[in-house]
């Protein structure tokens, strides 16, 4: 049974992941990251290691060890964690840090992914696997969008893969072709409910894919808890990138948009 690495960070992304990867027949050795990890992942994986960002070169140690020489990352790491003395414990990964021109996303993956392919090891898509799980093109609830919804679904088009292509965020929410607010480190769920108490009500929600999507390090993900959180903020309309977007809880999250009036599209 080949081995097969995880770098495991926040909500269910892991764990989807480690089922699909043991239905294909492989064994999962995990690297969860205290503080950010479910405790559930142990109960998907073959092997668990729990590190902190301040163990960062335990890591190589550990896949060398355990044989591994593929690894994925799937879930995130909390960005306010850059902003913590923890990342500067460990001296390769201070290092790294140290080294970057700037300190977004895709500039400290980049950096991480070259280290680990110094250690000899292959950074592979986050998406392998679980490639059903990213909706085709189409409406996925029983209410399409209306035809306000849909002018702001295509206003919100344009504007969110602006704001991607620079790295700020991947999602913005707009009520009327007005802007109402865009993701940056806050991340989406709290993006959604600042939308809420801007325009109590009424907006939507438009969530894409970087132009140019490393999908080994991040993809948009939306779930369950995307649904309430929208519900929460009286959204009354998402729609995500087709082919691109994780939806994790898929069934749940649509039963739910559909008993609050929700649309969500895939465009």
């Amino acid at each position: 049974m080949e081995k097969i690495g995880l770098i495991a960070g926040n909500r269910k992304f892991p764990i989807i992941f480690s089922e699909a990867a043991k239905k294909k027949g492989y064994s999962v050795v995990a690297i969860a990251i205290k503080g950010d990890t479910s405790s559930n992942l142990k109960n998907y994986v073959d092997k668990i290691y729990w590190l902190s960002l301040g163990d960062f070169s335990r890591m190589f140690e550990i896949f060398k060890k355990e044989g591994v020489s593929r690894i994925i990352m799937a879930g995130q790491i909390s960005p306010a964690r850059l902003f913590t003395p923890e990342i500067k414990k460990d001296p390769a990964l201070a290092g790294i840090l140290e080294k970057l021109k700037d300190n977004r996303a895709d500039t400290i993956f980049s950096a991480i992914a070259d280290k680990l392919k110094e250690a000899g090891l292959e950074l592979m898509d986050s998406t392998t696997f679980i490639k059903d799980r990213l909706p085709a093109k189409g409406t996925l609830t029983a209410r399409g969008p209306s035809f306000q919804e849909w002018e702001d679904v295509y206003f919100g088009l344009d504007l969110a893969k602006e704001i991607a292509l620079l790295d700020i965020g991947q999602t913005v929410a707009v009520k009327n072709k007005a802007i109402v607010a865009v993701e940056a480190l806050e991340g989406t769920d709290n993006l959604i409910l600042r939308a809420g108490r801007i325009t109590r009500g009424g907006a939507v929600v438009v969530k894409v894919s970087k132009p140019s999507q490393d999908t080994r390090f991040d993809i948009p993900v939306i779930g369950l808890n995307t649904v309430r959180n929208l519900a929460k903020a009286k959204v009354t309309c998402l729609a995500i990138e087709a082919g691109e977007t994780l939806f994790i809880d898929q069934e749940q999250g649509v039963g739910l948009a559909d008993k609050q009036g929700i649309a969500i599209v895939a465009v």
